[in-house]
């Protein structure tokens, strides 16, 4: 995913204004440094009039002029308390942001071309708060997520964006906003969090067919060994309460005969399936594509609790099953070049 300054660069081929306006905001993000928590204070809170704003200081200039004109003490009246309840209005729309303290907690990696969620915590050690949006700064038809905050208290918000491409990324720039109580100015700010996140491959959709599963051992504590018909058998050693007539008493006797111990026909043993997902299995897909197909086979693998290894030039991952292995093989996957 291109940042706010590389997109910069190619959009005057675009849109001149449009340019324009991204090179400003890039200039601005630069200026503000990284943090996982911010507090708003009167020095990175803006604040400017809305359309309604203007409309209502161009109404009240009109009241003016006609009081002036025709010299009415009501129209004064209703001017200036007009005015008054416009710049308290300005006064509790900035306020609200300011003490505000903004934090994010550690991001959950993600895939390419779906949502990231980014899991913000408002607090305020004051008064309540009323009517804030949280949005990413460079998707501005993007809709803010609104929330209000109770005095002395904590709420959470989320705000996504959407990674095109795999690897680490940093945060996207969050603007909190807010129009309270009368929605004549806006009030917001800028905040740029440290953290970065992990994006995993795109997966293939739809997945294509797994490739065939290779025999494996059940388990380090169970021997194998094979009968004249060539059918596999699992055995183990004795344990109290088994049947006698699980016992292999050819093989008891030189274990006896040697001081080792009774074994018995393991019955439950079974053939065990281990999958390799393998780089060279994909052949004829470009990288990339690679990659997104190895990531859904990844997850149906995991989906079905079957063990399963990966492969690919160079990286050898022993077949495993659990969230602790799909992770590892999907990182793997996000940081291979």
């Amino acid at each position: 995913m291109l940042s706010v300054a590389s997109r910069a660069r190619f959009l005057p081929f675009i849109h001149p204004i449009t340019a324009a306006r991204q090179r400003l905001r890039a200039w601005w993000h630069q200026r503000l440094p990284r943090t996982d928590t911010l507090l708003l204070t009167q020095r990175n809170v803006y604040i400017v009039p809305t359309r309604a704003g203007l409309m209502f200081g161009a109404t009240l200039a009109v009241l003016l002029l006609a009081s002036i004109n025709y010299q009415l003490n009501l129209g004064y009246v209703l001017t200036f308390l007009l005015a008054g309840s416009g710049v308290v209005s300005m006064h509790l729309t900035h306020n609200t942001l300011r003490g505000l303290t903004l934090q994010l907690r550690p991001p959950k990696s993600g895939h390419a071309g779906t949502p990231v969620l980014l899991d913000i915590t408002l607090g305020s050690s004051g008064k309540a708060r009323f009517g804030i949006g949280l949005r990413a700064d460079d998707t501005p038809a993007a809709v803010p997520t609104w929330t209000d905050v109770e005095a002395g208290g904590h709420a959470q918000a989320q705000v996504s964006f959407v990674p095109a491409t795999r690897g680490w990324h940093d945060m996207p720039a969050v603007r909190a906003e807010t129009r309270f109580p009368l929605g004549l100015f806006r009030a917001w700010a800028i905040w740029r969090p440290a953290a970065r996140v992990l994006v995993y491959p795109r997966p293939e959709q739809p997945a294509a067919p797994l490739p065939a599963a290779q025999a494996a051992p059940a388990g380090p504590a169970t021997t194998r060994r094979t009968r004249d018909s060539g059918e596999v058998e699992g055995i183990r050693g004795y344990r109290r309460g088994d049947p006698l007539k699980l016992v292999v008493w050819k093989k008891a006797a030189r274990n006896l005969e040697t001081g080792g111990d009774l074994v018995i026909r393991d019955t439950s043993a079974t053939t065990a399936q281990s999958l390799w997902l393998d780089w060279q299995q994909c052949a004829g897909l470009a990288p990339e594509d690679r990659l997104s197909r190895l990531t859904a086979w990844l997850q149906v693998a995991d989906r079905a609790h079957a063990r399963h290894g990966l492969r690919l030039p160079g990286i050898d991952i022993p077949p495993d099953h659990g969230e602790l292995h799909l992770r590892r093989c999907l990182e793997t996957l996000a940081l291979w070049h």
